[in-house]
């Protein structure tokens, strides 16, 4: 327990200390914190004070992550031993020096969140075999659901860094080339997005990368992974489905894509370690784990029309069914040579899984298949794809025995598309 007041149902209890980069509100400093209940913890202020090693503390300086998360995991297990110890309630060195809390602990409503790393290089995967199949089946029938590589290795596409925001930033609805009737047939024409979709994904940032030329083993890679965030890449189905013949996502993709501002590590997910899926045909021997697993992490996506009460839970998953696990996305994108850096961003892709009730689906490409089934919500609209207004909401934890190892919100609104192409 911590001398931070935390409610079971809160998401950031003592055992989770996620990490993330704040600034007070009308301030440009940023700073590193974990949260602990509903205030951040002021990591600089605490390294100002001794209470880190180096070179945890120089790291704890900077205002980013970057550098701590290219420590490695001995320095970031001792910087969690650290902070639970000083965060707990039998240690007086934080909870009794009034003048350093002071400093130090800070509500959340006072704080604001930015991106918690200099992200150099995003890859985006497609890890769902629920997901890969029902997206196959709409465009290819059922009996050519999966592409012939898709058993064999973890299919992805390099995304675009550069606009990747932090949960909160509201995003234009793009425009594209789409595919439209004219007097001739099909044309394509330059025009706003008309099938606007979110896809609920999670996103590891990778911590201690590999050199140039060479790769990570597969039951090593697990040490590469610093933490998990939530991840919502926003998609374009009209123009990605006119731009994706024969390649793959280009300006469908590349517009928007939103994590949550809290990185929880791979030390406070250990505890919900669960079996992943098993595959079938057996993989290629550098993707083959000795210790196969996932972790039971409870995903859901809702939407908030503009003016609305209440928001409409549209989908209710969970990482654990993913077919091809976190170090197996590692060890496929180093197995060339690529060399993966401190605060890369590889993303799951879509994270579904087939229910009875359609909860399980996590976009509304799949919710509608393919907008021909309208999703009803609580205000009484529906919704085939996401309108301007509509805000989407991830949500993400881990269930313990009376406390929740989680990862907040990941919001974002929808906004028109900008009037004018040169701002």
């Amino acid at each position: 327990m911590s001398f931070v007041p935390c409610e079971p149902s809160s998401h950031f209890p003592l055992q989770n200390l996620p990490y993330g980069v704040f600034s007070r509100r009308g301030a440009h400093d940023r700073r590193i914190c974990t949260a602990i209940g509903s205030y951040v913890l002021d990591l600089k202020s605490l390294s100002d004070a001794g209470c880190f090693s180096q070179p945890v503390a120089a790291a704890f300086q900077q205002g980013t992550l970057n550098d701590f998360m290219a420590l490695g995991r001995t320095h970031w297990s001792e910087a969690r031993q650290t902070l639970t110890q000083l965060l707990s309630q039998e240690s007086p060195r934080l909870r009794d020096d009034s003048d350093l809390r002071s400093k130090a602990l800070l509500h959340q409503a006072d704080v604001e969140m930015h991106l918690p790393a200099s992200i150099g290089d995003y890859t985006d995967f497609y890890l769902s075999r629920e997901h890969a199949t029902n997206c196959g089946t709409m465009l290819r029938g059922a009996d050519n659901a999966l592409s012939p590589n898709w058993l064999s290795l973890p299919v992805a596409y390099h995304g675009r860094s550069s606009s990747i925001v932090v949960s909160g930033t509201p995003v234009h609805r793009p425009r594209g080339q789409v595919l439209k009737d004219g007097k001739d047939g099909k044309q394509p024409v330059l025009d706003r997005c008309q099938i606007l979709d979110f896809e609920l994904e999670m996103g590891a940032f990778v911590g201690r990368g590999n050199g140039m030329g060479t790769s990570t083993d597969v039951n090593s890679a697990g040490d590469h992974i610093f933490g998990l965030v939530l991840l919502n890449d926003w998609s374009a189905r009209d123009i990605q489905k006119w731009e994706m013949a024969p390649l793959g996502p280009f300006n469908s993709k590349n517009w928007a894509s939103s994590i949550s501002p809290w990185v929880v590590t791979m030390d406070a997910l250990a505890p919900f370690r669960c079996p992943a899926p098993s595959q079938a045909p057996q993989a290629l021997p550098y993707l083959q784990e000795t210790d196969r697993h996932s972790f039971d992490i409870c995903l859901e996506a809702e939407i908030l029309p503009a003016g609305a009460d209440e928001p409409t839970r549209v989908t209710l998953s969970n990482l654990k069914h993913l077919y091809w696990t976190l170090p197996q996305m590692v060890a496929h994108h180093t197995v060339g040579g690529c060399n993966l850096r401190p605060g890369d961003l590889l993303g799951t892709g879509t994270i579904s899984c087939n229910t009875a009730d359609r909860q399980g689906l996590g976009c509304l490409l799949e919710k509608t298949w393919n907008g021909t089934k309208p999703v009803k919500l609580a205000d009484g609209t529906e919704r085939l794809y996401l309108e301007n207004g509509d805000t989407v909401i991830l949500r993400g934890y881990c269930q313990g025995p009376g406390y929740r190892v989680g990862f907040g919100e990941c919001t974002g609104q929808v906004l028109p598309t900008r009037t004018s192409m040169d701002v």
